[in-house]
């Protein structure tokens, strides 16, 4: 009866459906890791659809502004990339909200500076300068492996890259080494036990240590065992588990290598060095 009474009603003014993606993003709803403050206005940038997840990477305009400080407002941002004096993995990018993520190479050739965007232990993107030798490869965790058109098999990584015709021995949840100038596999770490790993998603997001074992669950998720270099043991699930090297790292680690520390350790570390 109420519905009868009010179907003019609905006629004249049908719901509001959303009309395309969403363009905006405001502030207090940006990821934490992006360490925004709450009062320099009520927007953030949002990021461009790109390789990377919007809550899981650090668009261009925040790396050069917040982080580097090479430029002191958005515009100045937008004036330095359309110079093209901004390459990530190689190729030039000049959207000022570009996706770059985790493993991502940002090169400056003005400056001669090279960055590899990852985690430090408290699960935020660090300024980690590389040389110029570590920044022509990257590594890539393998999402998926299949077969598509033609019989032809290819894998999908982390960073939204399709190689075809990859090395029939590489498996899901597998690292690659990839050199950027050719697009070339030039290594394969597989995942397995004893295999140093970085943690990527969690709470433990950032932890580095080496896989102790890992707990399959059938229609759940696996867990993976982690221990790090001072003995301390963490678990994970498999998702959340990137695969850095057999026993070394294949690329550098930022200050701390991936160790976490208590609250009281960091307060005696920080007596320690005044």
């Amino acid at each position: 009866q109420c519905l009868g009474a009010l179907a003019p009603f609905l006629l004249c003014f049908p719901a509001k459906m959303g009309r395309g993606p969403k363009k905006h993003l405001k502030r207090a709803n940006a990821p934490k890791h992006w360490m925004l403050d709450k009062l320099s206005g009520a927007f953030a940038p949002k990021p461009s659809a790109g390789p990377h997840k919007t809550r899981e990477c650090l668009p261009l305009i925040i790396f050069l502004r917040n982080r580097l400080k090479y430029a002191l407002t958005g515009d100045e941002v937008k004036k330095i990339l359309k110079q093209r004096l901004i390459k990530v993995d190689g190729k030039v990018r000049t959207d000022t909200t570009f996706p770059a993520g985790f493993m991502d190479v940002v090169t400056i050739e003005k400056t001669g500076e090279q960055f590899r965007l990852i985690f430090d232990v408290k699960g935020r993107f660090t300024v980690h300068r590389i040389t110029a030798e570590e920044a022509k490869f990257k590594l890539c965790r393998v999402r998926r492996v299949a077969v598509g058109n033609r019989s032809v098999p290819y894998i999908v990584t982390h960073d939204g890259r399709t190689i075809r015709y990859p090395d029939p021995t590489i498996k899901t949840h597998d690292t690659i080494k990839l050199e950027l100038d050719t697009n070339k596999i030039t290594d394969i770490v597989p995942f397995d036990t004893g295999c140093l790993v970085m943690v990527i998603g969690g709470r433990n997001l950032g932890r580095v240590g080496t896989v102790t074992h890992r707990e399959r669950h059938h229609g759940s998720f696996d867990i993976v065992h982690i221990k790090d270099n001072i003995n301390n043991t963490f678990a994970t699930r498999l998702s959340n588990v990137f695969v850095l090297g057999k026993t070394k790292s294949l690329v550098s680690l930022p200050k701390g290598k991936g160790v976490r520390l208590s609250i009281a350790e960091e307060r005696d570390r920080r007596l320690a060095d005044k």
